[in-house]
Protein backbone atom coordinates (compact mmCIF):
# COMPACT_ATOMS: atom_id res chain seq x y z
CA UNK A 1 0.00 0.00 0.00
CA UNK A 2 1.72 3.38 -1.20
CA UNK A 3 1.07 5.89 1.86
CA UNK A 4 0.51 9.43 1.90
CA UNK A 5 1.14 11.78 4.15
CA UNK A 6 1.17 15.61 4.98
CA UNK A 7 0.37 18.48 7.55
CA UNK A 8 -3.02 20.32 7.82
CA UNK A 9 -2.68 23.41 9.63
CA UNK A 10 -6.28 24.89 11.25
CA UNK A 11 -6.46 28.30 11.64
CA UNK A 12 -9.44 30.70 12.94
CA UNK A 13 -10.45 33.34 15.27
CA UNK A 14 -10.67 32.12 19.39
CA UNK A 15 -13.74 30.06 19.63
CA UNK A 16 -14.26 29.05 16.35
CA UNK A 17 -14.17 25.56 17.40
CA UNK A 18 -10.63 24.65 15.89
CA UNK A 19 -10.02 22.09 18.62
CA UNK A 20 -13.27 20.52 18.27
CA UNK A 21 -12.66 19.99 15.13
CA UNK A 22 -9.50 18.36 15.65
CA UNK A 23 -9.98 15.72 18.22
CA UNK A 24 -13.53 15.00 15.93
CA UNK A 25 -10.86 14.61 12.93
CA UNK A 26 -8.74 12.49 14.90
CA UNK A 27 -11.01 10.66 16.54
CA UNK A 28 -10.43 10.92 20.29
CA UNK A 29 -9.17 13.63 22.43
CA UNK A 30 -5.98 15.59 21.96
CA UNK A 31 -7.01 18.82 22.34
CA UNK A 32 -8.63 20.54 25.64
CA UNK A 33 -11.99 22.19 24.49
CA UNK A 34 -13.26 25.37 26.82
CA UNK A 35 -15.94 28.13 25.67
CA UNK A 36 -13.28 30.45 27.25
CA UNK A 37 -11.48 32.23 24.59
CA UNK A 38 -7.76 31.26 23.75
CA UNK A 39 -7.45 28.28 25.34
CA UNK A 40 -5.06 26.54 22.94
CA UNK A 41 -1.96 28.18 23.91
CA UNK A 42 0.55 25.83 21.92
CA UNK A 43 0.72 24.26 18.83
CA UNK A 44 -0.29 21.07 19.73
CA UNK A 45 0.02 18.03 16.23
CA UNK A 46 -2.78 15.74 16.61
CA UNK A 47 -2.97 12.69 13.98
CA UNK A 48 -5.74 11.15 11.75
CA UNK A 49 -5.57 7.99 9.76
CA UNK A 50 -7.73 7.97 6.68
CA UNK A 51 -7.04 4.50 4.38
CA UNK A 52 -3.41 5.02 3.07
CA UNK A 53 -3.29 8.54 4.28
CA UNK A 54 -1.83 9.98 7.66
CA UNK A 55 -3.09 13.61 8.40
CA UNK A 56 -0.99 15.65 10.57
CA UNK A 57 -3.17 18.51 12.22
CA UNK A 58 -1.73 21.57 13.66
CA UNK A 59 -3.86 22.93 16.06
CA UNK A 60 -3.06 26.34 16.52
CA UNK A 61 -4.02 28.95 18.79
CA UNK A 62 -6.29 31.69 18.06
CA UNK A 63 -5.79 34.16 15.71
CA UNK A 64 -6.61 37.68 17.23
CA UNK A 65 -4.87 41.33 18.14
CA UNK A 66 -2.13 40.52 20.23
CA UNK A 67 -1.24 42.77 23.16
CA UNK A 68 0.99 40.91 25.55
CA UNK A 69 3.92 38.75 24.89
CA UNK A 70 1.99 35.73 25.51
CA UNK A 71 -0.76 37.03 23.30
CA UNK A 72 2.10 37.83 21.07
CA UNK A 73 3.96 33.96 20.93
CA UNK A 74 0.88 32.59 20.47
CA UNK A 75 0.11 33.98 17.66
CA UNK A 76 3.16 33.58 15.97
CA UNK A 77 3.02 29.87 16.73
CA UNK A 78 -0.58 30.30 15.16
CA UNK A 79 1.48 31.38 11.58
CA UNK A 80 4.47 29.05 12.43
CA UNK A 81 1.87 26.00 11.78
CA UNK A 82 0.82 27.13 8.34
CA UNK A 83 4.30 27.50 7.38
CA UNK A 84 5.10 24.81 4.80
CA UNK A 85 1.51 23.22 5.33
CA UNK A 86 -0.07 21.27 2.58
CA UNK A 87 -3.53 22.43 3.45
CA UNK A 88 -4.92 25.35 5.20
CA UNK A 89 -8.10 24.98 6.68
CA UNK A 90 -9.73 28.52 8.28
CA UNK A 91 -12.66 27.76 10.93
CA UNK A 92 -15.29 30.28 11.21
CA UNK A 93 -17.99 29.96 13.61
CA UNK A 94 -21.06 29.78 11.37
CA UNK A 95 -23.13 31.36 13.65
CA UNK A 96 -21.71 34.97 13.37
CA UNK A 97 -23.23 37.33 10.98
CA UNK A 98 -20.74 40.49 11.13
CA UNK A 99 -17.13 39.09 9.56
CA UNK A 100 -15.22 41.98 10.15
CA UNK A 101 -13.14 40.54 12.45
CA UNK A 102 -11.77 37.86 10.00
CA UNK A 103 -10.41 41.08 7.88
CA UNK A 104 -6.70 40.64 8.80
CA UNK A 105 -6.86 36.79 8.74
CA UNK A 106 -8.26 36.90 5.16
CA UNK A 107 -5.48 39.56 4.08
CA UNK A 108 -2.64 37.28 5.94
CA UNK A 109 -4.01 34.41 3.99
CA UNK A 110 -4.14 36.28 1.10
CA UNK A 111 -1.53 35.20 -2.03
CA UNK A 112 -0.52 32.28 -0.05
CA UNK A 113 0.48 28.87 -2.14
CA UNK A 114 -1.11 26.46 0.46
CA UNK A 115 -4.47 25.43 -0.79
CA UNK A 116 -7.07 26.69 1.55
CA UNK A 117 -10.15 25.86 2.67
CA UNK A 118 -13.26 27.26 4.36
CA UNK A 119 -14.42 25.23 7.02
CA UNK A 120 -18.06 27.06 8.29
CA UNK A 121 -18.53 25.56 11.86
CA UNK A 122 -21.59 25.09 14.25
CA UNK A 123 -23.77 24.64 11.22
CA UNK A 124 -26.48 22.78 13.18
CA UNK A 125 -27.18 25.69 15.19
CA UNK A 126 -27.74 28.39 11.95
CA UNK A 127 -30.07 28.23 8.87
CA UNK A 128 -29.31 27.10 5.69
CA UNK A 129 -29.63 30.35 3.85
CA UNK A 130 -27.60 32.67 6.17
CA UNK A 131 -25.16 30.17 5.83
CA UNK A 132 -25.39 30.54 2.04
CA UNK A 133 -24.70 34.43 2.62
CA UNK A 134 -21.84 34.08 4.92
CA UNK A 135 -19.89 31.42 2.58
CA UNK A 136 -20.40 33.70 -0.60
CA UNK A 137 -19.02 36.39 1.36
CA UNK A 138 -15.83 34.79 2.44
CA UNK A 139 -15.30 32.74 -0.73
CA UNK A 140 -16.55 34.42 -3.46
CA UNK A 141 -13.81 36.40 -4.05
CA UNK A 142 -11.79 32.96 -4.96
CA UNK A 143 -9.85 33.37 -1.88
CA UNK A 144 -10.40 29.45 -0.63
CA UNK A 145 -10.22 26.51 -3.01
CA UNK A 146 -13.24 24.78 -0.96
CA UNK A 147 -15.97 25.09 0.89
CA UNK A 148 -17.19 22.60 3.87
CA UNK A 149 -20.43 23.04 6.09
CA UNK A 150 -19.65 20.89 9.16
CA UNK A 151 -20.47 21.00 12.91
CA UNK A 152 -17.20 19.84 15.18
CA UNK A 153 -19.58 18.84 17.93
CA UNK A 154 -22.28 16.51 16.75
CA UNK A 155 -19.63 15.25 14.05
CA UNK A 156 -21.91 16.35 10.77
CA UNK A 157 -19.57 17.10 7.80
CA UNK A 158 -16.43 15.78 9.28
CA UNK A 159 -16.34 12.50 7.41
CA UNK A 160 -16.41 14.58 4.47
CA UNK A 161 -13.86 16.64 5.39
CA UNK A 162 -11.46 14.13 6.54
CA UNK A 163 -11.85 12.36 3.05
CA UNK A 164 -11.02 15.42 1.05
CA UNK A 165 -7.87 15.80 3.73
CA UNK A 166 -6.81 12.80 3.26
CA UNK A 167 -6.87 13.30 -1.29
CA UNK A 168 -4.66 16.15 -0.92
CA UNK A 169 -1.94 14.75 0.95
CA UNK A 170 1.12 13.95 -0.88
CA UNK A 171 3.00 10.53 -1.48
CA UNK A 172 5.42 9.66 1.18
CA UNK A 173 6.06 7.14 4.50
CA UNK A 174 3.86 8.41 7.73
CA UNK A 175 6.03 10.37 10.28
CA UNK A 176 4.48 8.74 12.99
CA UNK A 177 3.61 5.50 14.54
CA UNK A 178 0.00 3.75 13.30
CA UNK A 179 -1.46 3.82 17.33
CA UNK A 180 -0.24 7.65 17.62
CA UNK A 181 -3.14 10.49 17.72
CA UNK A 182 -0.79 13.54 19.05
CA UNK A 183 2.41 14.76 19.39
CA UNK A 184 2.05 15.69 23.33
CA UNK A 185 3.65 14.24 25.51
CA UNK A 186 1.96 12.73 28.56
CA UNK A 187 3.67 15.18 31.28
CA UNK A 188 2.39 18.28 29.37
CA UNK A 189 -0.93 16.27 28.13
CA UNK A 190 -1.96 16.08 31.49
CA UNK A 191 -1.81 19.66 32.43
CA UNK A 192 -3.47 20.37 29.71
CA UNK A 193 -6.40 18.55 31.20
CA UNK A 194 -5.92 20.18 34.43
CA UNK A 195 -6.29 23.32 32.56
CA UNK A 196 -9.13 22.61 30.82
CA UNK A 197 -11.04 21.46 34.02
CA UNK A 198 -9.92 24.89 35.83
CA UNK A 199 -11.37 26.72 33.35
CA UNK A 200 -14.61 24.54 33.13
CA UNK A 201 -15.37 24.86 37.05
CA UNK A 202 -14.53 28.29 37.46
CA UNK A 203 -15.74 29.99 34.41
CA UNK A 204 -15.93 33.31 33.92
CA UNK A 205 -14.45 33.48 37.84
CA UNK A 206 -10.62 32.96 36.85
CA UNK A 207 -9.54 35.47 34.50
CA UNK A 208 -7.66 33.66 31.44
CA UNK A 209 -3.94 34.80 33.45
CA UNK A 210 -3.67 31.59 34.84
CA UNK A 211 -1.90 28.32 33.58
CA UNK A 212 -0.72 24.68 34.87
CA UNK A 213 2.64 23.84 35.42
CA UNK A 214 4.43 20.20 35.83
CA UNK A 215 6.27 19.38 38.50
CA UNK A 216 6.76 15.38 38.41
CA UNK A 217 5.19 12.70 36.47
CA UNK A 218 6.52 9.06 37.58
CA UNK A 219 5.15 5.89 37.47
CA UNK A 220 5.20 3.34 40.44
CA UNK A 221 6.09 0.26 41.29
CA UNK A 222 2.34 -0.92 41.44
CA UNK A 223 2.34 0.33 37.23
CA UNK A 224 0.36 3.53 38.55
CA UNK A 225 1.25 7.14 37.52
CA UNK A 226 1.94 9.52 40.12
CA UNK A 227 1.65 13.30 39.07
CA UNK A 228 2.11 16.53 40.94
CA UNK A 229 1.37 19.95 38.64
CA UNK A 230 1.47 23.68 39.89
CA UNK A 231 -1.29 25.73 39.19
CA UNK A 232 -0.21 29.30 38.75
CA UNK A 233 -2.14 32.43 38.79
CA UNK A 234 -1.24 35.98 38.85
CA UNK A 235 -3.29 37.42 41.43
CA UNK A 236 -3.13 36.58 45.53
CA UNK A 237 -6.98 37.29 45.25
CA UNK A 238 -7.76 34.68 42.78
CA UNK A 239 -5.99 32.11 45.33
CA UNK A 240 -9.68 31.92 47.32
CA UNK A 241 -11.78 31.23 44.18
CA UNK A 242 -9.27 28.11 42.67
CA UNK A 243 -9.13 26.66 46.33
CA UNK A 244 -12.68 27.46 47.32
CA UNK A 245 -13.88 26.85 50.51
CA UNK A 246 -11.82 24.34 53.04
CA UNK A 247 -10.28 23.64 49.76
CA UNK A 248 -12.91 21.89 47.84
CA UNK A 249 -13.25 23.39 44.67
CA UNK A 250 -9.14 22.51 43.91
CA UNK A 251 -10.16 18.94 45.31
CA UNK A 252 -13.35 19.39 42.91
CA UNK A 253 -10.81 20.35 39.92
CA UNK A 254 -8.26 17.26 40.55
CA UNK A 255 -10.24 15.01 40.79
CA UNK A 256 -12.39 15.21 37.50
CA UNK A 257 -8.67 16.07 36.07
CA UNK A 258 -7.33 12.54 37.38
CA UNK A 259 -10.40 10.97 36.53
CA UNK A 260 -9.98 11.93 32.70
CA UNK A 261 -6.02 11.04 33.15
CA UNK A 262 -6.88 7.68 34.31
CA UNK A 263 -9.43 6.91 31.54
CA UNK A 264 -6.92 8.79 28.81
CA UNK A 265 -3.96 6.41 29.90
CA UNK A 266 -5.33 3.29 30.95
CA UNK A 267 -3.94 3.27 34.27
CA UNK A 268 -4.42 4.64 37.77
CA UNK A 269 -3.47 7.84 38.54
CA UNK A 270 -2.54 9.76 41.61
CA UNK A 271 -2.68 13.50 41.01
CA UNK A 272 -1.12 16.20 43.25
CA UNK A 273 -2.25 19.82 42.91
CA UNK A 274 -1.56 23.04 44.80
CA UNK A 275 -1.57 26.59 44.02
CA UNK A 276 1.06 29.29 43.64
CA UNK A 277 0.78 33.10 42.64
CA UNK A 278 3.21 34.56 40.59
CA UNK A 279 2.38 38.38 39.09
CA UNK A 280 4.79 38.03 36.40
CA UNK A 281 4.60 34.62 35.37
CA UNK A 282 3.61 35.45 31.64
CA UNK A 283 7.22 36.67 31.44
CA UNK A 284 9.00 33.83 32.58
CA UNK A 285 10.72 31.69 29.34
CA UNK A 286 10.75 28.22 31.22
CA UNK A 287 7.11 28.65 30.80
CA UNK A 288 7.28 29.45 27.16
CA UNK A 289 9.77 26.66 26.48
CA UNK A 290 6.95 24.40 28.65
CA UNK A 291 4.18 25.51 26.53
CA UNK A 292 6.66 25.22 23.43
CA UNK A 293 6.37 28.52 21.98
CA UNK A 294 9.22 31.11 21.12
CA UNK A 295 10.18 33.78 23.22
CA UNK A 296 9.44 37.42 21.57
CA UNK A 297 9.67 40.44 22.90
Amino acid sequence: MTQHCGLVAVLGAPNAGKSTLVNALVGQKVAIVSAKAQTTRARLMGIALEGDAQIILADTPGLFEPKRRLDRAMVNAAWEGASEADAILLVVDGRKKKLDYLESILASLQGRPERKILVLNKVDEVAKEPLLVTAQALAGEGQFDEVFFISALTGDGVPELKTRLAQLMPEGPWHYPEDQVSDASERLLACEITREQLYRQLHDELPYDSTVRPESYQTRKDGSIEIHQQIVIAKDSQKGIVLGKGGSRLKAIGEAARKELAELLGVKVHLFLHVKVDERWTEDKEIYEELGLDWVR
